[in-house]
């Protein structure tokens, strides 16, 4: 049987789950309505009361929240109760303008704590393992949500944040960690580290991998896989949202299992915003059934993916999610194709002559989209001679044209080369200037 943290929920019946979500989200309407200004505005507009809401099924009538929404009420405007309930505040690192704040109170962080553990159990972590922390800590939310969670379950935590690479491998080594929770852009910049640090990876105990944070492929997983020796697993979450551990993969690996009693999910067609058919592709949305102090009603993720509601292998009922495909709006339109920066990777990923790090930049010339990508060759296919790199660049451009539909510059550099990055990897550069994000 699998190892479960709370078995009540994450095995409920499809009816009882529905009952508790129906009756969470009468609770959280009335919350909002009477507590944030915001939402109450919004709902009024609508024409919109509490009493509308009766069930899981009214969801749909209640207005949507997008992440302008908490840009233009920063810092505390979302907040839904007083500021003296708040006991920690988080943000995310927003890239343009303001960042976006969230405020928990006593019982969002224990609720936070509670999804996380269940995430942490599925892949396999007990209160026996030693799990290093290599999330940056600080207001990003994947260091110190990862951290209470594996306190939670009664783990020792190795709170080592990002960066100092060095250090990382040896207390890694040193202590013995059993887990390592970071992005998976990190671990393979930490794999490479040790791979070159000369400790051979059987000194290691490292068996499981919690990544998170940034979108990767099955490919990158099973890069992770061979060069860490552990399993990698795949961990969910936003800020808006919570931070990581809204939902996890289990053991069977088949889907991200969304902790929908607390997170109820929803699909929508982001052009319409009308719910898809169960199984169709879409923009993902999410109400927070149980936040006190910032719930978020239908929030627009931009993550574009699949859910499914069949029991799985592992016994859990908890609702999947596909891969994410990517985001709505991380998508880049180049000469009227979609371009998702995953099918880059996924493409460096399955050509052993590459390294799965890469650079895109997109310009318009001449009123024509220029497309050039980055790719580090590995050292030991890195030539002197001309014709060698040539057929490889060729090989490569055709295959990145099989996958994405359109004919990319190619650019081939050093090993080593392009940026490694100890958060969030950045992969593109678009000069193009179509819409001032």
């Amino acid at each position: 049987m699998a190892m479960i943290w709370n078995e009540m929920v994450e095995c409920m019946s499809r009816d009882e789950m529905r009952k508790l979500q129906s009756y969470r989200l009468k609770n959280v309407v009335e919350h909002v309505y009477h507590n944030s200004p915001f939402y109450r505005k919004k709902m009024q507009e609508m024409d919109l009361s509490p009493n509308d809401i009766q069930s899981i099924d009214d969801i749909a009538k209640l207005p949507f929240t997008v992440k302008q929404d908490l840009r233009d009420n920063y810092p505390f405007g979302l907040m839904a109760v007083p500021m003296s309930e708040i006991v920690r505040l988080h943000a995310s690192s927003g890239t343009t303008g303001k960042p976006i704040v969230v405020g928990y109170t006593r019982k969002d962080l224990s609720t936070w704590a509670e999804v996380v553990a269940r995430c942490l159990t599925a892949y396999g972590i007990t209160k026996h393992d030693m799990v290093q922390v290599s999330y940056g800590y600080g207001l990003f939310t994947g260091g110190l949500g990862a951290h209470s969670g594996i306190e939670n379950i009664g783990g020792t935590v190795i709170p080592m944040s990002s960066g100092n690479t060095q250090k990382q491998i040896q207390l890694m080594h040193d202590f013995g960690a059993k887990a390592l929770a970071c992005t998976p852009s990190y671990a393979l910049y930490l794999a490479e580290t040790i791979r070159e640090s000369g400790i051979p990876l059987e000194e290691f105990q490292l068996r499981i991998g919690v990544f998170g944070a940034e979108p990767w492929t099955e490919n990158m997983r099973k890069e992770l896989e061979e060069k860490l020796n552990i399993k990698a697993y795949d961990i969910y979450g936003l800020t808006e949202i919570s931070g990581p551990g809204v939902g996890g993969e289990c053991e069977c690996q088949n889907g991200t299992h969304l902790w929908e009693d607390h997170f109820f999910p929803e699909i929508v067609d982001p052009e319409t915003l009308q719910p898809v058919e169960p199984g169709q592709q879409g923009e993902l949305v999410f109400t927070t059934l149980t936040k006190e102090g910032m719930p978020m009603i239908r929030y627009r993720t931009r993550d574009l993916t699949t859910l499914n509601y069949e029991k799985c292998a592992c016994g859990r009922t908890a609702v999947r999610m596909g891969r994410i495909l990517g985001r709505s709006d991380d998508m880049l339109i180049i000469r009227g194709v979609n371009v998702f920066p995953s099918q880059v990777e996924s493409v460096l990923l399955e050509m052993p002559e590459f390294e799965p790090h890469y650079f895109i930049t997109v310009d318009r010339v001449n009123n024509t989209d220029t497309f050039q990508i980055q790719v580090e060759l590995r050292q030991e296919y890195y030539s002197d001679e001309m014709n060698k790199m040539l057929s490889l660049k060729k090989k490569i451009a055709s295959r990145m044209q099989n996958v994405i539909g359109i004919q990319p510059e190619i650019k081939i550099v050093e090993p080593r080369s392009i940026e490694r990055s100890q958060g969030k990897a950045k992969h593109v550069q678009d000069n193009r200037n179509l819409f001032n994000k």
